[in-house]
């Protein structure tokens, strides 16, 4: 996830002391910073322009091992908007194109590994999905499930005989896009979302085996951000607890793996395992 900032050294010590996440140069953007919680995976940082709107969510970038392909292949399939094949300075390939909502999406072919600090200490090593505020699933359906292929992973709601997350997993993994909805038969009316708002809808999600290991090893190491809250229990059956960047942007750690029966719907994929 690329993710603005309206105080880059908050921003730092949130990314790289309190998740731990090793900081690197940002081959696509000089403006920006990386931190990387495995040479594949990392946040984007950038900085807020002075323009900016409501969301602090930049754009969610996915990786691809064909930058090319796809883009002909997003072209070929009538999708006006797909940008120009872009190539960073470590020989990163991507471009950029818009979901049916008009959030930014990358599709990223990683080039030359980072090496990574070995005084990075990541609560994780993995993050295992992205969420952001939909309006509609059947606008987005057609984009992720029909073009990109994404599959159906779970869904669930606050209360019954409601739909507010929809999970779907990548094509070629166990990773997952989590629609937020909003209006479309959710709990959550648009009129309720406000800059606080989003900043819990629009986030990010670091897996962890155990619970309760990772949020003691982050208060023995005087690591919690200002705003937290969990552990909890999640609809889907997972242990979470979430916590939060300077400028609201929700980071969500979460187990692995389901511990009771999740509400609402089975899983119809397997979970990630590390």
């Amino acid at each position: 996830m690329c993710v603005y900032a309206s105080d880059l050294a908050a921003s730092e010590h949130f990314y790289s002391h309190i998740l731990g996440a090793s900081k690197g140069i940002d081959p696509q953007n000089s403006a920006g910073t990386r931190y990387y919680f495995s040479p594949f995976q990392f946040v984007e940082v950038l900085p807020l322009p002075a323009d900016h709107t409501m969301s602090r969510m930049a754009c969610v970038a996915y990786s691809t091992p064909d930058a090319v392909s796809l883009r002909a292949s997003l072209r070929g399939h009538g999708i006006k908007n797909v940008g120009e094949l872009q190539t960073g300075a470590d020989g990163t390939r991507w471009f950029k194109t818009n979901d049916p909502e008009g959030n930014e999406i990358q599709f990223v072919q990683s080039g030359r590994l980072p090496v990574l600090s070995t005084a990075a200490n990541p609560i994780s090593t993995r993050i295992i999905h992205v969420g952001y505020l939909v309006h509609s699933k059947a606008s987005e359906d057609p984009f992720y499930r029909e073009l990109l292929g994404f599959r159906p992973y779970w869904y669930g709601a606050m209360q019954p005989d409601h739909v507010d997350w929809v999970s779907q997993q990548v094509p070629n993994g166990r990773d997952w896009l989590e629609y937020m909805l909003v209006g479309d038969g959710s709990t959550t009316p648009l009129s309720r979302v406000d800059e606080r708002e989003l900043g819990v809808l629009n986030h990010f999600s670091l897996g962890v085996a155990n619970m309760e290991k990772a949020v003691t090893t982050l208060i023995g190491e005087d690591r919690l951000s200002p705003r937290h809250d969990g552990p909890q229990m999640g609809k889907d059956g997972k242990w979470q607890a979430n916590f939060y960047d300077p400028d609201g942007t929700r980071v969500e750690l979460m187990e692995f793996q389901p511990v009771i029966k999740p509400c609402c719907s089975s899983f119809t994929a397997e979970s990630p395992v590390n």
